[in-house]
């Protein structure tokens, strides 16, 4: 390997570990100096050698006792891999392990408890909210205050449940201090964890509730009268954004509007699931 190659490498773990820490390890600190590797001939005898050790799982196989990422696997920096072989899928059980450790963002020294999401698995309705309230925050589950019981209510009205066919989940999985809306670096931190939800979930639908998730799911920022009474298409799935039900709560003349939106949600559903 050429010394600049190597050079560019350590730079980027570098980035990589103090993005993930914080700070600069003792690992990356002072100077170190690279040079260009010597090209040895391959002898007959080396590759043979080489191939049998392949073969045991001496190069870090996916049977590796020395903690050594197996084949198709991405280290993270902190000995994790993040990316499954595919013998091994992620599982959502193995992603919100993931998600409560998490501490990429200000949001982890202020939280009480990270709130994953909750619901069945291969719903037909994923939900995604902005971001963990108080009572989310104490609980550890989404959606549980004043709102929550709302939203229950309104999945309910047109025969949705988070314990049947649902899963909510949050673009954050902390709660942003007061209330905030959640930064942008925030988001993007947690971006990584809602784009693999999907994945393992396979929602037939997405509902966005509010303004904040359906400008993070579409990558806009349409406002959001423009955005709702629509179907939006996020990488093939149907996507409907409506009123939060926070906001609701606030403002009662919205509600007749968000139940047509949930009407016409209900309709596209019905042609999809056959039912």
């Amino acid at each position: 390997m050429k010394k600049e190659d190597k050079e560019l490498i350590y730079d980027l773990l570098k980035k990589a570990d103090t993005y993930v820490t914080g700070f600069t390890g003792d690992a990356f600190k002072g100077q170190v100096a690279f040079e260009d590797d010597k090209i040895v001939e391959e002898s007959p005898a080396m590759i043979k050698s080489v191939e049998a050790e392949v073969e045991a799982g001496a190069l870090g196989g996916p049977s590796s006792a020395s903690g050594t990422p197996g084949v198709g696997e991405v280290a993270t920096g902190v000995g994790e891999a993040l990316e499954p072989t595919p013998t091994n899928a992620l599982t959502l059980n193995d992603l919100n392990a993931k998600i409560l450790r998490c501490t990429r963002c200000q949001l982890a020294r202020t939280r009480n408890n990270v709130v994953p999401g909750e619901g069945v698995e291969n719903p037909d309705v994923l939900v995604i909210g902005e971001g963990p309230g108080y009572d989310e925050d104490m609980s550890g589950r989404p959606f549980v205050g004043k709102a929550g019981v709302l939203l229950d209510k309104m999945l309910a009205a047109i025969n949705l449940d988070r314990t049947k066919n649902c899963y909510i989940a949050n673009v954050v999985k902390c709660r942003p201090p007061n209330n905030r809306d959640p930064e942008p670096d925030e988001q993007s931190a947690c971006s990584g964890f809602l784009e693999a939800q999907i994945h393992i979930l396979k929602p037939k639908m997405i509902l966005c509730m509010g303004r904040i998730a359906g400008h993070k799911m579409l990558d806009t920022q349409t406002s959001l009268s423009q955005l709702r009474n629509t179907f939006h298409d996020y990488n093939g799935i149907p996507l409907m954004v409506t009123y939060h039900p926070s906001a609701l709560l606030r403002d009662e003349t919205l509600k007749k509007p968000a139940w047509e939106d949930l009407k016409a949600f209900r309709r596209k559903l019905d042609e999809i699931t056959g039912k």
